[in-house]
């Protein structure tokens, strides 16, 4: 079903009510379609621990540069 992106806007509490019941929205823009509301893929859906590993992972060799973080803090408190 197409739905304008004002009228989406203005109805996205109901709209997400009718997605978790398994509907699918096509939102356009001046009669051009733009993005889709779907329900979401169960098993996309990361569990807490795998989301702390992915952002474990993810971060890694990421520093703040110079100065370090403890100059950082020592800075902030005069």
């Amino acid at each position: 079903m197409e739905i304008g992106a004002y009228e989406a806007k203005t109805h996205l509490s109901r709209l997400l009510d009718e997605v978790a019941d398994g509907k699918r929205f096509v939102i356009t823009k001046h009669g051009v379609p733009v993005a889709v509301l779907q329900p979401a893929d169960p098993g996309r859906r990361l569990g807490s621990q795998d989301a702390v590993a992915a952002l474990k992972r993810f971060r890694e060799g990421i520093t703040l540069g110079q100065p370090g973080l403890r100059q950082l803090l020592e800075e902030g408190r005069r």
